[in-house]
């Protein structure tokens, strides 16, 4: 097996105890946190992570238990109308978006799951910045970063899964919802 391999395997058996107790440091930190190394160096490897300059790691903590509407203040409301609101994101993709708005000369590459208890999902957002000269020397990390709002057009990773990109060519066709479904129009 090869370094990253037992990195994954390592990622999978940790002792619980110490996850705990990076939680709880994780808690009391900022909800958008820029950190100088990967939790989960592996996966942010396969997913186009170099240790160079131009490169900006963000943990972003979100709350869990779906999204609601604010209170109501005042006025009626019927019966079927509730403080539940339905996104359709992800808890990644909104973890995205939000490292995105805070880091506005920056691109979001890709992200990754680091952890989660009972109140808070954890993600890991690789973003690139748009001007280094480390970034527009390399060809392929230059249309990366030419393509203003990757992450508000489902162009990252997790905005694939939603889409039904993940798979391709024969057998793929049946994954992508159709228009019809998706605007509660199908039989």
């Amino acid at each position: 097996m090869g370094l990253y391999q037992h990195l994954r395997q390592t990622w999978q058996t940790l002792d619980p105890q110490i996850m705990r107790e990076r939680l709880i440091k994780w808690r009391r930190e900022p909800a958008i946190l820029r950190i100088d190394y990967p939790t989960r160096l592996d996966r942010a490897r396969s997913l186009g992570y170099k240790a160079k300059q131009g490169f900006v790691l963000v943990r972003v903590r979100l709350p869990r238990g779906g999204r609601q509407r604010e209170k109501f203040r005042a006025g009626r409301k019927s019966r079927s109308y509730g403080r539940r609101k339905i996104v359709n994101l992800s808890y990644q993709t909104v973890a995205e978006q939000r490292a995105n708005k805070r880091y506005v000369n920056c691109e979001v590459l890709n992200s990754y799951y680091v952890a989660q208890d009972g109140m808070y999902d954890w993600y890991e957002i690789i973003l690139i910045d748009r001007a280094h000269q480390q970034i527009l020397a390399h060809p392929v990390l230059r249309n990366i970063a030419a393509q203003r709002g990757r992450v508000y057009r489902g162009l990252t990773s997790s905005g694939k899964k939603s889409r039904g990109l993940l798979r391709k060519g024969k057998g793929a066709e049946k994954i992508r919802p159709s228009l019809r479904a998706h605007k509660g129009l199908a039989h």
